[in-house]
């Protein structure tokens, strides 16, 4: 049974690393912000293989997925493996082989098979804060233990639906056998061995000069980032998640048929 594990081409690790977060790839332009042309993509791989060569004195770059959309398998996993970099690839388990537009199990099985890191995001997408115990459990540990039997991998990892979590939400990640769990803070990550990791939401207005800003030292750009997080956080407690979700998909041209609330974060 293959073990996850982080980033085997990493030798060295640095002190800070920023964990990027894509969903899906298009190889056109789309009005919602969440969907990346593959174009684009191409370029931010090219820009983090070469900042994981040579000195880099700035964030080390991560890569992770959400959702399971079958861009990541037919459009990503490509420029992936031809810059010989690995990602975490989080999937919502309900939605393998039953949604159009989304991977099915084999798909998942090649993808993993090509040194891919696969984790779970839950098995419906629902916001796990908004769960009761028996849902919860199927959110959490039933879709860990179909993904360890149809990959015979074991899965460790847990990327949160909408970045919501409390403490009883992680509390129950750990009982659900998770070491790891991911949510969508823009902040650098100090280090690979935390129990909560942080990432950026990639959105398509985000230019290639804008992420090498931000991956220098000392970034205004992470910082300025931080400081909105925490305005919209704020926004977020104060509407409500019904009343934010609404408003989000409005600012963000969110496309129903895309998923609806699956990339609010």
């Amino acid at each position: 049974m293959r073990v996850e594990s982080i980033s085997e081409e990493r030798a060295a690790p640095p002190l800070h690393s920023i964990y990027f977060l894509y969903h899906e790839l298009r190889p056109s332009r789309s009005e919602y912000s969440y969907v990346v042309e593959t174009e684009k993509f191409k370029q931010h791989v090219e820009l983090f293989a070469q900042m994981r060569s040579g000195e880099n004195r700035g964030l080390w770059p991560e890569l992770t997925f959400d959702d399971g959309h079958l861009s990541n398998y037919e459009q990503a996993l490509p420029v992936l493996l031809s810059r010989g970099l690995t990602a975490r690839f989080f999937i919502t388990v309900g939605w393998t082989g039953n949604r159009p537009g989304y991977m099915g199990w084999p798909e998942l099985r090649a993808l993993h098979e090509s040194g891919q890191i696969v984790g779970a995001h839950g098995w419906t997408h629902t916001l796990l804060t908004h769960c009761a115990p028996e849902a919860l459990d199927k959110e959490l540990r039933s879709a860990r233990l179909l993904l360890e039997e149809k990959l015979g991998a074991s899965i460790t990892t847990m990327s949160l639906p909408g970045g919501r979590c409390n403490k009883h939400i992680l509390a129950a990640c750990r009982q659900a056998g998770y070491t790891q769990v991911f949510t969508s803070i823009p902040r650098a990550e100090r280090s690979p061995s935390e129990f909560m990791v942080v990432r950026l939401n990639v959105r398509s207005d985000m230019t290639l000069e804008w992420i090498r800003n931000l991956l220098q030292p000392g970034s205004e750009t992470l910082r300025s980032l931080e400081r909105q997080y925490a305005i919209k956080d704020a926004a977020k407690k104060l509407l409500g998640d019904g009343l934010y979700e609404k408003l989000w998909g409005l600012l963000n041209r969110r496309e129903r048929e895309s998923g609806g609330e699956d990339y609010a974060g």
